[in-house]
């Protein structure tokens, strides 16, 4: 059993016993993902680089990103668990096609999307 999938039966575990499945529909857990990722995001409003350069040596900040990322992972865990879904099978398959899509002689430091390169 991979740590990936050690999680999540740690995760629906908790899920489990807090019935907690009536309310994650596939849309519900899409949509808390999107709210979860915003909260990431909101972690980087207004700020430049080089202040987020230094935060990242902050404890709190550190915390809270891990926090923040924590739930993302939870969420996008118990959408895969819903739908059957190999993450890192999925992942796996995603990079294979895009190295078709991004060839390194075409996408070597450009962040075109593939259908603007060549």
């Amino acid at each position: 059993m991979s740590d990936l999938q050690s999680l999540s039966k740690l995760l629906t575990e908790f899920r489990d016993k807090r019935d907690w499945t009536q309310f994650h529909s596939l849309k519900n857990l899409i949509i808390s993902l999107h709210l979860e990722t915003a909260e990431l995001l909101e972690l980087m409003q207004w700020k430049t680089d080089e202040e987020i350069a230094v935060l990242q040596s902050n404890m709190q900040f550190q915390q809270d990103l891990r926090d923040e990322c924590a739930d993302v992972l939870h969420y996008l865990l118990l959408i895969a668990e819903q739908n059957n879904i190999d993450l890192i099978a999925a992942a796996e398959e995603k990079i294979r096609r895009n190295e078709e899509r991004y060839p390194v002689g075409l996408a070597y430091g450009s962040a075109k999307k593939y259908t603007s390169l060549g």
